[in-house]
């Protein structure tokens, strides 16, 4: 009998693969399914959604990724560009609604930009952080949210949803995170 040794390399597939399982489970809302409640119900953290009786689901969404306080957003942008479009501004201000509720009043959040691998790795990173900047700042100015609520972080292409297909809309989006 042959025993197989645990590589290193074998390792930190498993551990990758692992990663990725975490971030397919987010849910991922495309601007007709962005709306108020929705926001508010998936950025609600679970320790919150407890001390209620009832609490919608978002469709297609992971229980863990709700409980997590996460949604992720189809909030897309011109390539190689951090200029709001039109489209955009309509999902942010649903996201502004959402933050802005009595529900959410009390939390704050971490903005994340993600972008696909089609530019180098510091091209990616800066042009992510460029893009949460541009959210943070339209949802400031827009709806008088307090800069210390709204945290832009860029992830460059490091979080893919879908590897499959790395230039794929799906990896090209925000990701907003309750952070208390």
């Amino acid at each position: 009998m042959r025993r197989h040794r645990f590589t290193p390399f074998v390792a930190l597939l498993v551990v990758g693969l692992a990663a990725m399982t975490v971030h397919a489970a987010e849910p991922l809302l495309k601007p007709g399914q962005i709306t108020e409640s929705a926001l508010v119900d998936a950025l609600t953290p679970a320790d919150e959604a407890k001390s209620r009786s009832i609490r919608p689901t978002l469709t297609g969404a992971a229980p863990s990724a709700q409980a997590a306080g996460r949604a992720g957003l189809l909030i897309t942008f011109q390539t190689g560009s951090a200029d709001l479009t039109p489209e955009t501004r309509s999902a942010l201000d649903e996201v502004g609604k959402a933050l802005k509720s009595d529900r959410l009043a009390g939390f704050s959040f971490r903005i994340e930009g993600h972008a696909d691998p089609r530019g180098g790795v510091d091209y990616n990173l800066r042009l992510s952080e460029e893009r949460a900047q541009s959210v943070v700042a339209y949802l400031m100015d827009r709806y008088g949210l307090p800069a210390d609520r709204l945290q832009p972080v860029g992830k460059g292409a490091s979080e893919l949803l879908n590897a499959q297909q790395p230039t794929a809309p799906e990896n090209r989006r925000v990701t907003i995170v309750t952070t208390r």
